[in-house]
């Protein structure tokens, strides 16, 4: 215990460091001296106080908040480090950045040492004044990224300057990413056309449970298309296709099924609640008759004709890459009942489609076109229903008749049927007397 008393006594008795300045032989201390170190600072504490600000600059042609993938080849990131405290001892700078982005070279406005080098493919590190950055000093320096193959597989390009978790001395950027895109659309109708009336087979329609009605089943395919230089974060795609005869009759399409190919995408839905709809003849027999006779010409159904009345069927498309189609399949069914009551030999369906880009995507000028036009045909068989038939023949008799009637009539109107038959026969007679009396005269003589 006095041992160790002793020790804790002689530690806090011990006098303070002095430099040694030479040693001589034999491990003898001999000169002894005091160094004072000169203090020269701005701060008490001698403390750097950097900060960072900087901006990210398109190159190229597009001048824009934003940077299209497509147009912009390259992209700078012009910083400025400013000392305000004392010197910075090994001052560097480190940039996270995205790896679709390439580090091509780095510039500064003026020769205050500084370089760069790629630690990782995502990570650089550029030094700025080596040893020391002075106090109350500005370096201004940019850094060129490439982004050629850039695909834009986020919303935001992210370029982070981090080096400690002060606030000062770290820095987030980010650009915007518009997808620069060249879009087209394409579509088929199956079958382009079909024939309807009361003489066709109804075993080629399809018939729907519990309903009476035919049906006629039609395909309709469209495609869109990226053309590319970017990829295309996502489309809407609206197909109108025209539903009613008239303004204020029945809807004649029932939708059966609309897919996206892959599962990319969705669509509206559209539920017919009375899709088995038969209008009722309010006319005379004599306009039936009458409409069979006038049935010819073409009607047009046109959904960019005012007043028709037409469904939308509106699909959202997820992303597709340069050169890359998503297919919308729609199956539906076509109502002939409906058909059957017109007076039209043709009926034509104009079906149209339009393809837009969403709001992170822009269209690059003299692009394909974006919409397209889709038709097919419904042909009546000019072949009327089974009582249309008896009334024709049946009125067809009754002319016949008139018409003799009328004949019989004016004849005898005209005494055909009165003439003398006595009197022409007795004149008859009397001419052959007359003849007979000078043949026997003659012969006297």
């Amino acid at each position: 215990m006095d041992s160790f008393s002793t020790l804790r006594h002689q530690d806090r008795d011990l006098p303070a460091l002095t430099p040694v300045l030479r040693w001589r032989k034999g491990n003898k201390i001999a000169a002894r001296n005091e160094t004072w170190f000169e203090k020269n600072c701005l701060s008490d504490d001698c403390a750097a106080d950097l900060r960072l600000n900087g901006k990210l600059l398109l190159s190229g042609l597009y001048v824009k908040p934003h940077l299209a993938l497509g147009g912009v080849k390259s992209i700078s990131l012009n910083l400025t480090i400013s000392n305000a405290g004392d010197d910075a001892y090994d001052t560097n700078v480190y940039f996270n950045f995205s790896r679709e982005v390439f580090y091509i070279n780095f510039w500064q406005k003026e020769e205050k040492g500084i370089s760069c080098g790629l630690v990782d493919l995502d990570f650089l590190k550029c030094s700025a004044g080596f040893p020391f950055m002075r106090a109350q000093t500005k370096y201004h320096f940019a850094v060129i990224f490439d982004t050629s193959r850039l695909s834009g597989e986020n919303d935001t390009l992210q370029e982070n300057v981090p080096k400690h978790k002060l606030s000062d001395n770290t820095l987030d950027l980010s650009i915007p990413l518009i997808h620069e895109t060249d879009t087209m659309i394409t579509g088929v109708v199956t079958p382009s056309s079909f024939v309807y009336g009361n003489s066709i087979d109804a075993s080629r329609f399809i018939q729907l449970e519990n309903m009476e009605c035919d049906f006629q089943p039609l395909n309709i395919t469209v495609q869109a298309i990226n053309k590319g230089p970017s990829r295309l974060p996502g489309s809407t795609v609206d197909i109108r296709i025209p539903n009613r005869l008239s303004g204020n009759g029945a809807d004649m399409f029932h939708i059966i099924e609309t897919q996206v190919a892959g599962g990319r995408g969705n669509c509206t839905p559209h539920r017919n609640p009375t899709p088995c709809t038969i209008p009722q003849d309010k006319e005379s027999i004599f306009h039936s008759i009458f409409a069979f006779f006038t049935k010819s010409g073409r009607k047009v159904l046109d959904c960019d004709r005012p007043g028709r009345a037409c469904m939308t069927i509106s699909c959202s498309l997820g992303s597709q890459l340069t050169e890359e189609a998503l297919s919308i399949d729609i199956k539906l069914l076509l109502n002939t009942e409906i058909l059957k009551r017109d007076s039209s030999s043709v009926i034509q369906f104009v079906t149209r489609g339009n393809l837009q880009v969403n709001e992170r995507a822009v269209e690059m000028p003299n692009s394909l076109p974006e919409e397209i036009t889709l038709l097919f045909e419904a042909l009546h068989s000019q072949e009327p229903r089974g009582y249309v038939v008896g009334w024709i023949i049946a009125i067809s008799l009754l002319v016949g008749i008139l018409i003799f009637l009328l004949l019989a009539v004016l004849l005898w109107k005209m005494g055909f049927f009165r003439r003398r038959y006595r009197e022409i026969i007795e004149a008859e007679k009397n001419r052959k007397d007359s003849d007979e009396s000078w043949d026997w005269m003659e012969k006297n003589h």
